[in-house]
């Protein structure tokens, strides 16, 4: 047994046993708990996001937040299911050709319904960062979500050749793969 069925096998049982068909990590995480809701989900409405300076929701693109303020927001509105929110929330963020943020508008894009251009995006991603795994395994739910099992398989052998045999990324793709349910987070 080579090293990707190894951990394939190890970690579909894992997957199963810790209920990963249910929404347990949110995008972009590697924390197990879902991101607790804060302001930005429970107060602010449409693309905004809570400024805890101001304590008020402000718009994104006029805020003093920095990208990682922003990302985290992107991480709790997609776990919300509020994905054209998130995206005006990823717009917002000042390097657009940062792989985490091609990362989430592949995402948000797949979510849509727009998965061809999710494809592009979660591409451009990896020739960003070969080693976004994220990316991989989003890109590898949307190969499930066009039928294209071989496609998935080959993203996931990709995560495990990179170090991510045991993460979120390659459970949820391993899930995937069995099961045919993709995550809404």
């Amino acid at each position: 047994m080579n090293k990707f069925t190894t951990a394939a096998a190890l970690a579909l049982p894992m997957a199963l046993t810790l209920g990963l068909s249910a929404p347990v990590f949110a995008a972009g995480s590697s924390d197990s708990a879902e991101p607790k809701p804060t302001e930005t989900t429970m107060t602010c409405e449409g693309v905004q996001v809570w400024d805890e300076k101001e304590k008020e929701c402000v718009d994104p693109k006029e805020s003093n937040l920095d990208d990682d303020k922003l990302y985290n927001a992107v991480r709790e509105l997609a776990f919300a299911g509020r994905y054209l929110d998130a995206m005006g929330v990823i717009d917002a963020m000042s390097d657009q050709n940062d792989d985490r943020v091609l990362t989430y508008k592949g995402f948000t894009n797949r979510k849509l319904g727009n998965v061809d251009v999710a494809m592009v995006f979660y591409q451009k991603a990896i020739d960003q960062n070969p080693n976004n795994i994220l990316a991989r395994s989003y890109m590898g739910q949307g190969l499930m979500e066009q039928g294209n099992k071989i496609g998935a398989v080959s993203q996931l052998r990709e995560i495990s050749a990179r170090g991510g045999a045991d993460t979120w990324a390659a459970l949820s793709l391993s899930n995937a793969i069995t099961t045919g349910v993709t995550y809404s987070h």
